[in-house]
């Protein structure tokens, strides 16, 4: 039995690949006289622009009812009244991963927002937040406005000490 679907598993390739059993469709003849079901109008109906060569429905077209896009409320933009106020849900931090910490600073230094400025980290006037991306082994001393959790675990495991500062 176990031969038979190693057998089956092998035959399986481009070359013989078929749709699913029942997902393919032949296509609609219409026009082929009375009896199909489809002929005459071809089932487009007596007159009007839908019996028409070339006649489109427009995506979203509900037959002159107003459409659903016209039915809804518009909401443009986070400065209208009922639109999704986007500003409450944007940070306002600037991220620094302990890799770059670990690479740009000397055991003993002391890290504030002004000499990650200088080493070209958090150059930006938002408050700095200290991630955990990436390994620390120096002791260092970090000031900055807020620490991830396992940031702040993995400073203090080294040896270094973390200050919360005021935004």
């Amino acid at each position: 039995m176990a031969d038979k679907e190693n057998s089956r598993a092998e035959e399986i390739g481009l070359h013989n690949l078929k749709p699913k059993k029942g997902s393919t469709h032949r296509r609609k003849r219409v026009g082929r006289g009375e009896g199909s079901g489809n002929g005459k109008t071809s089932g487009r109906g007596h007159k009007g622009a839908g019996s028409r060569s070339g006649a489109k429905e427009k995506p979203g077209y509900e037959g002159g009812q107003n459409p659903i896009h016209m039915r809804m409320r518009k909401l443009r933009g986070p400065h209208m009244k009922k639109s999704m106020p986007f500003e409450n849900f944007r940070t306002k931090t600037q991220p620094v991963n302990l890799a770059d910490l670990e690479q740009r600073f000397e055991a003993g230094d002391e890290v504030t927002p002004e000499t990650l400025k200088a080493k070209g980290l958090a150059t930006r006037t938002d408050p700095v937040k200290i991630l955990a991306r990436g390994e620390i082994s120096t002791k260092l001393t970090v000031r900055a406005h807020a620490f991830s959790k396992a940031a702040q675990e993995k400073i203090e495991a080294a040896g270094g000490t973390c200050h919360t500062l005021e935004p």
